[in-house]
């Protein structure tokens, strides 16, 4: 069976999704940073969809496949993960996982030191953002073409 079309059913809803995506890419965040975050949340929310167009933008950017293996597994692999890509994939995975504990005062302070507050602004709206993509991936079953 399959189900609705979310730019069909909400177009307003779905045109705000996509213009807070292209705001989050306007910003000083790194490219490759927000495609870490993107494959990063995808993966602990389970969307195929996101996970293969993420990867593949990240390849098309020029990152590494083999870091792009490693993303799930990222903390068996940190000699490959800058210390802000750590910081990075640390924070990703407390605020998807939300219900946990939330992003956590070390992380948060971590974040304020290394980046500052803009930055840290962008990342957390930026792994919000993905989510919120997730979410849409997940519960409309959409899976990659390919």
């Amino acid at each position: 069976m399959s189900r609705l079309k979310m730019s069909k059913v909400q177009p307003a809803a779905y045109a705000a999704m996509d213009a807070l995506d292209k705001y989050m890419e306007s910003t000083s965040l790194d490219k490759r940073h927000y495609e870490l975050i993107k494959v990063r949340a995808s993966l602990i929310n389970g969307c195929a969809l996101c996970v293969h167009k993420h990867t593949e933008d990240a390849l098309k950017m020029g990152e590494d496949p083999k870091r792009m293996y490693l993303v799930g597994v990222w903390r068996e692999a940190v000699n490959h993960f800058s210390e802000e890509e750590q910081l990075l994939l640390e924070m990703t995975e407390e605020i998807t996982l939300i219900h946990q504990h939330g992003l956590s005062d070390t992380l948060y302070n971590k974040s304020m030191a290394l980046f500052g507050e803009e930055k840290t602004a962008q990342i957390i709206m930026a792994i919000i953002t993905i989510n919120a993509w997730n979410r849409i991936g997940v519960s409309l079953h959409m899976h990659p073409q390919f």
